[in-house]
């Protein structure tokens, strides 16, 4: 066992090894990675370590360089070393993270770890919570309990009547939200067409006017989700007068912190979050700003009755200890991996001040990095940083801008230096840019920018000449 494990870890410490020099975009194409990797059904087994040695060669090229400090197309860190190394263990110890009598230290773990998180975030101590896989389950998790919450109240029992008969519920977002609210809706049974969407300004944000409006339009069942950290702009919603205007509503409020709510760990930018505090239940993930691997998303609930009553079943083969929080009364799932180990290995590495420095030297990053592409000749600054998202489209001679910044994205891609990705904002096609990765260095941000200026240079060239009255505009 001993000797595939080591052939695992040096195959392993290779590749990080090679993060600051290999290609940030996979280099291999599906139909190579098809051809390696798709061997008939074998009849007998191979040793162990040539198992290894022949998977690692045969994904080679197949791998993004997410881990890299100049990955800036989604919002999802690298790994800090010592997360990686707890989360190693939590699969070496192999612990059924489901329930206390499973994994007695994993209970306690996240118990500390949840404790932790809310001190660090600023949510109230007697919030209840729960790690799951991302911010996915995350708000699935929480609008199960807001779902229980606003039925019960009006004499439904959901967990035992269904849906079917009962009074409809419904969603009030804008049309900045993130795509999982969409699917946490259809996962619960509440079903897309619940989703109402409320004006936002022209910076994402939304509007208290049109909040009230839809609120005061009927008395049905509703969850209002605002947002932490937009995920294009990354902008705040007003947390403080929009959760008066909901609870004065009888709503429940849910935010969307997937990566925004760990700036209530900088002293620079928890101002942001005033108010966040009031809501009734919060999601984030841990793998990214917290740089964990992946399976890492934590929720919290206010309402912990709530939550417990929306998961919570007994079995009579598992009679857990009453002395910790019994992790599957509050998860939407049994079976699990530790995801308490390397979220509590990182935050007593780190610390909070260690957080929080992080925290300020990826927005820091991501400033500079907007700044600098947007200087450049072509180029255009289309949402500044908030915190750690800016948005930058790229102008075409022709004025056809939206095509010309999708093929400007696919060359720096090609290019190899860095890695972002597209999105469609206020009508227009751009180039989103995150930073969160503990590794990305003032090295990484020059590097970036002189691969965007060659290409871009490169791609204006080759441009038909400009259109009369065509603009480089800058912010």
């Amino acid at each position: 066992m001993t000797q595939v494990l080591d052939r695992a870890a040096a195959h392993a410490t290779a590749f990080l090894d090679s993060l600051s020099s290999r290609p940030i975009a996979a280099t291999a194409t599906i139909a190579e990675l098809q051809d390696r990797l798709g061997k008939p059904l074998p009849e007998a087994g191979q040793p162990a370590e040539a198992v290894i040695d022949e998977l690692v060669r045969d994904c080679e090229g197949g791998l993004m360089g997410s881990g890299s400090g100049r990955f800036f197309g989604w919002v999802i860190g690298g790994t800090l070393p010592v997360a990686l190394a707890a989360d190693w263990l939590t699969s070496a110890w192999d612990q059924n993270a489901a329930s206390n009598l499973t994994a007695p230290a994993e209970a306690v773990v996240e118990q500390v770890c949840g404790d932790w998180a809310k001190e660090m975030f600023g949510l109230p101590k007697s919030a209840s919570f729960a790690f799951v896989t991302g911010c996915q389950m995350a708000h699935t998790t929480a609008l199960a309990a807001a779902r229980h919450k606003l039925l019960r109240d009006r004499g439904w029992d959901v967990e035992a009547r269904g849906l079917s008969g009962a009074p409809p519920l419904r969603i009030l977002t804008t049309e900045n939200r993130h795509e999982s609210i969409l699917r946490s809706a259809r996962l619960l049974g509440v079903g897309t067409d619940a989703i109402v969407q409320v004006r936002a300004d022209n910076s994402g944000r939304i509007e208290l006017r049109a909040l009230e409006e839809a609120l005061s339009r009927t008395d049905d069942p509703t969850v209002v989700c605002l947002q932490a950290g937009d995920l294009n702009t990354g902008v705040f919603d007003p947390f403080e007068p929009a959760c008066h205007f909901a609870h004065g509503a009888k709503a429940w409020v849910h935010v969307d912190g997937a990566f925004g709510l760990w700036a209530a760990v900088s002293d620079r930018h928890r101002r942001l979050l005033a108010g966040v505090q009031l809501a009734d239940s919060w999601a984030t993930d841990g793998h990214k700003w917290l740089n964990l691997p992946f399976d890492s998303g934590l929720v919290f609930v206010a309402d912990a009755a709530a939550h417990r009553a929306s998961f919570a079943q007994d079995t009579s083969y598992s009679v857990p200890t009453e002395q910790v929080r019994n992790q599957k009364d509050w998860n939407p799932e049994w079976s699990r991996r530790g995801r308490g180990f390397p979220f509590y290995a990182a935050v007593r590495a780190l610390g909070r001040a260690g957080i929080g420095a992080m925290i300020d030297r990826c927005c820091a990053h991501a400033e500079r990095l907007v700044r600098e592409i947007g200087q450049l000749d072509g180029a255009q600054i289309v949402a500044p940083p908030v915190i750690n998202q800016g948005l930058v489209r790229f102008l075409s001679r022709d004025g056809n801008h939206d095509a010309f910044t999708d093929k400007m994205i696919r060359r720096v891609q090609d290019d190899g230096v860095a890695w972002f990705g597209g999105v469609s904002w206020s009508g227009m096609r751009v180039m989103r840019i995150s930073v969160c990765n503990w590794l990305t260095s003032d090295d990484d941000i020059d590097r970036t920018v002189a691969s965007v200026r060659k290409v871009l240079a490169g791609e204006r060239n080759l441009s038909p000449l400009p259109l009369a009255g065509e603009r480089n505009m800058k912010d």
